[in-house]
């Protein structure tokens, strides 16, 4: 499922990522709302990951 995919099915992807990554609340996907910049910077916060690595485990998810 590519990014666009995700933005447009953004209800079900959110109990996805909650999976992928447990540390993500539901405040949390409620302010990200699909964008994928904001997840990027909210993995970055959570799991103290550059944001590369961040990128390229939303790529490996997406």
């Amino acid at each position: 499922m590519n990014w666009e995919q995700i933005r447009g099915n953004w209800e079900k992807a959110k109990g996805e990522l909650k999976v992928q990554w447990s540390k993500l609340t539901d405040d949390d996907l409620a302010k990200i709302n699909g964008e994928r910049d904001k997840l990027v910077g909210r993995l970055q916060e959570l799991y103290g990951v550059t944001k590369e690595e961040a990128e390229s485990q939303i790529d490996k998810k997406s």
